[in-house]
């Protein structure tokens, strides 16, 4: 997958297939990665777009949920100029909502799995345990109902990460600016079709998060995993992958 990686402005970006334009947004501390399976299926009859969202590139102050989809915009418009289904896990969720609402032109639907925007717990308001590889590993591990989702791989990525201090600082702003951010009043606005596919044991953003955002969502069906976590494309890629063909299928071609 790595031999396909693009670059355009200040994103790396994975481009693959062909057809409809489909954009898949990992998480914080995400990675192209996360979409993998997602990937190799979608692939086979659409256009995927994946981008390794640039969290850490803006100066700290100006590091926010906000701003960081306002830069997603523009390597969007770069892309293609047909509307497009985004697919969003976690802050990526988040970002595929702000796109939405602000510019709804240019966005024909919205799959999103454990999304941020209304409520989402994060490693905390203060610096996780940078330097102490259990306690990451542990908060990593939080995030799937099988931990041993949280491979060595996906551990080390993470670890990496709140051990750089100026990704650290950053992700806690970015977290910050997340919880901060909450849609609740403007998802009433959002008129394209949502697709919202949600693990029965997200401990990150629960249930009652998916039940409120299909309440809120008029356009919006709502699919349970069970056994799944927060990542669901990750946890359980096979069933998360065949709803989103079955919603893609009702919704490209109505």
């Amino acid at each position: 997958m790595l031999k396909e990686i693009k670059r355009i402005k200040a994103f790396d970006y994975l481009e693959i297939g062909e057809g409809h334009p489909i954009v898949l947004l990992h998480g914080l501390m995400g990675g192209l990665s996360n979409f993998e399976k997602s990937i190799k299926v979608l692939s086979q009859k659409y256009r995927v777009i994946v981008p390794k969202i640039p969290f850490y590139n803006l100066p700290v102050a100006e590091s926010t949920v906000e701003n960081i989809s306002l830069k997603f915009l523009e390597f969007l418009q770069l892309l293609t100029d047909e509307p497009v289904i985004l697919i969003g896990n976690s802050i990526g969720g988040h970002i595929a909502l702000l796109t939405a609402i602000n510019n709804p032109t240019i966005i024909k639907g919205l799959i999103l799995t454990g999304s941020s925007g209304l409520y989402e717990k994060s490693f905390g308001d203060t610096f996780p345990k940078r330097g102490n590889y259990d306690y990451v590993k542990g908060k990593s591990s939080e995030i799937f109902y099988d931990p041993s989702t949280a491979t060595k791989e996906l551990v080390d990525e993470v670890y990496a990460t709140v051990n750089d201090k100026e990704k650290a600082i950053r992700t806690l702003y970015i977290a910050r600016s997340a919880i901060n951010n909450n849609l609740e009043e403007y998802l009433n606005k959002i008129e394209i079709p949502v697709c919202l596919i949600w693990g029965n044991q997200d401990s990150v953003t629960p249930p009652e998060v998916a039940i409120k955002l299909n309440k809120l969502i008029k356009n919006s069906t709502l699919s349970w995993i069970d056994k799944c976590g927060h990542a669901a494309m990750m946890e359980q890629p096979d069933f998360f992958n065949t709803l989103v063909l079955k919603w893609l299928e009702e919704t490209l071609h109505k």
